[in-house]
Parts: structure tokens; sequence; C-alpha cells
């Protein structure tokens, strides 16, 4: 039986951005401290292989599905993934300024604006249907690489959307490969992580679940949260900048111990809950391993994971020294031939939408009983300056 006294408040849990402060339920996800990242109760590590219908199939029915059934909802996701002419006009005449995940959240909202139907969970299909189209067309603008091939949503959840890309790339099946493995990974982490967590705050005022989707992207957009790969990648070319392609381990840790004494950060390593190095990058390294390993920009990557969980476990003060998946998902996007950093939060966007419109779904139509989360409103105690 639960306690009624769940998590006691203390002066120390304020201005801590809420870290590890209960306020609801998850029904998608977990993460444990030691075993990693779980949907549904199964750990997300043994799905890497997996067809990503299969996966969102079971976020949104909290269930594996039989081929059967997994067929029958791809054939529904494909009947809902069709754009509208009138978004795809309006967002190609969009500023292409800035960092391209502000074009992505702003296309959220314009196909809300053209397509939503007032329905939580129906509009929850239709995004889930749409999002490779949205993302596609966001990146074809923004690189101005020209209009979206045919969507031909059959052909496959990502092997689509990479269809759909019009970028010079050299290894599309292989990137197809990881992408729908770097897809499967980020659906979703949890309800309490910030994008989520936006999302389902902005949808408890009543927002629709275009607009609390692109609030929740601007919450990924930030440094500290889903353009981390992107400032991992640059983080592992500044170390081949410096020391080539081929750095020595003694060279990588000199490195590594200079940016530790200058209180500069060391970037891919540390984790909000886990103690233990990512599973998710475990899947990332083991593919390097076996596909990448001459890679330059992996052959750094892989030398990290040693050497700076190493460092790192000499300050007794770090609690988590271990990668996490940002460390090593840029080095295999660029070594399979996606050798554009500015889209890795697109990328990680198109994923986390999934699962942050199914807890969506969950707090506005079946929490509480089926009367959902009341609006957002936690207390702020007034502090004279």
């Amino acid at each position: 039986m639960e306690k009624d006294v769940l998590f006691e408040i203390t002066k120390e849990h304020l201005e801590t951005g809420m870290r590890g402060y209960p306020v609801g339920y998850c029904t998608t996800s977990s993460v444990d401290e030691k075993k990693g990242l779980f949907y549904v109760g199964k750990p997300v590590s043994e799905m890497s292989h997996f067809d990503p219908i299969e996966v969102i199939y079971l976020l949104f029915h909290k269930k594996l599905g039989d081929k059967k059934e997994v067929d029958s909802f791809k054939e529904e996701l494909i009947v809902r993934s069709k754009c509208s002419d009138e978004f795809v006009d309006h967002v190609t005449k969009l500023p292409r300024k800035g960092h391209p995940m502000s074009l992505f959240a702003s296309a959220l909202q314009v196909l809300g604006m053209v397509e939503k139907v007032g329905d939580y969970r129906e509009d929850c299909l239709n995004i889930i249907a749409k999002l490779p189209f949205v993302a596609a067309t966001v990146i074809n603008y923004h690189a101005n690489a020209g209009p979206v091939k045919e969507n031909q949503p059959e052909m496959g959840y990502m092997e689509n959307f990479t269809h759909m890309l019009n970028l010079p790339i050299s290894h599309k099946d292989l990137l197809c490969e990881v992408l729908r493995k770097f897809n499967i990974l980020h659906y979703d982490h949890g309800g309490g992580n910030l994008s989520v967590f936006v999302g389902k705050a902005v949808a408890s005022g009543l927002q629709h679940m275009y607009g609390a989707l692109s609030a929740a992207m601007n919450g990924l957009a930030g440094a500290r949260h889903g353009k981390a790969n992107q400032d991992c990648l640059a983080f592992v070319q500044e170390i081949q900048t410096e020391l080539g392609d081929d750095p020595r381990e003694s060279e990588i840790e000199k490195f590594l111990k200079n940016k530790l004494e200058h209180h500069d950060l060391i970037f891919g390593f540390g984790h909000a809950v886990l103690r233990v190095e990512d599973p998710r990058a475990t899947i990332f390294y083991d593919f390097a391993q076996k596909h990448f390993s001459s890679h330059p920009l992996v052959k750094i990557a892989l030398i990290l994971r040693k050497v700076g969980t190493k460092i790192l476990q000499e300050n007794p003060k770090i609690h988590d020294p271990y990668p996490n998946v940002d460390a090593i998902s840029g080095s295999v996007l660029s070594a399979a031939g996606f050798t554009y950093p500015e889209y890795f939060t697109i990328l990680f966007g198109l994923a986390r939408c999934v699962g942050i419109a199914i807890q969506i779904v969950y707090e506005r139509l079946e929490a509480r009983e089926g009367k959902g989360t009341p609006i957002i409103r936690p207390r702020y105690i007034f502090k004279p300056r």
C-alpha cells in the first residue's frame, strides 16, 4: 500500500528544477538508475532491432501487438499520414534564420492551425503518422534542398523519412538502420524530462495537441536537453581538430584534464537518473564498433568512452561518470552519412513527439478516472531581495 506522503518538501528542494519531485504518473516509460530505460515495463535495450511501428504500438496500446495487430495499426497510420498542400505552403514561407528547431516547432503549430481535429486521441495518432513528413519538409526547406519527395509511408516509418530527405547522403541504407535505432531509442524517457513536462503543462490548460507539442519542442531545443548530441559531436570534432584523426588515449586524457582544470564541460557524460552507462549509448557503441570502427569521429568517441569515465570517476562529487546516449549518437549519425548536426535535434524531436503525444492523451483523457489532470499551477514563495 502506498503511503499518503510520497515526498517531503524542504527548502533544499526549492529552485532545483523540481528535480525528483513526484507530481503524477507515467504510463508509457520509466528510467531505472541501474537498468536504464523501459517502455511499458520492457527494457528498450531489447527493442533496438524492432520495427518502429511495433514500438509505437506498444507505447500507444500498452502491450506488444501480434503481427495482425501491428499490421492493422500500420495501415491506420498510413491513412492518416498525408499532410495538406496548405500546410506545406505555409511552412515553406517561414524564415530560415536561426536554429532549425524553431522552424520545426513552428511547423507543428501550423499543422495544428490547418489540420487539427480537436480530439486529443485522434490528433495524437494523426501527428504520429505525419511526423516523418513534417520533419523531412522542415529539413529540406531549411537546407534549401527542394520540395519533399513523394510521401510513401508504406515503405516503413523511418524508411519513408530517409527517402524524403533531399540532402546528399552517401550511405542511405545504413543510415536508415541508424535512424530506426535512433528513433526507437528516443520515443520516451519517463514523465518528467523538460520537453514532455512542458508539453503536458501546456496541454493542461486545454491547448490542443499541436500547440502543446510545439511548446515541448521549444523546450527540447535547448543545449541542456535535445541539443546535447549536437554539442557532443562538436566536442568530439574539437578533439579531432586539436589532436588529429588518430589520437592516443594519453593525448585525449591530457586534453580532458586540461578542460577540467579550466572548469570547462566534458560533454556526453552524466545523467539525471542513471548511475551506469546509458544502455542506449551501449547499443550505439556496439553498432559503431561493428560498422564504423575506422571512422575518425567514432574512434575518438570510443576512446572518450573509456578515458572520460576513468577521469570522472576520480572526482567523488560526480555521481554518474558514465556516457549518455548523446556521447555517441552524433558520431554514429555522421559516420552513417548524416553530416548535418544542425538537424540532430529535429531527429530527436521526430522521435520524442511520439511519447509526449501519448502521455498527453493519458493526462487529458484517462488520468483521474477520465477527468484528466488539473491545470499545472505550482506554488512559488515570495522572496524579498
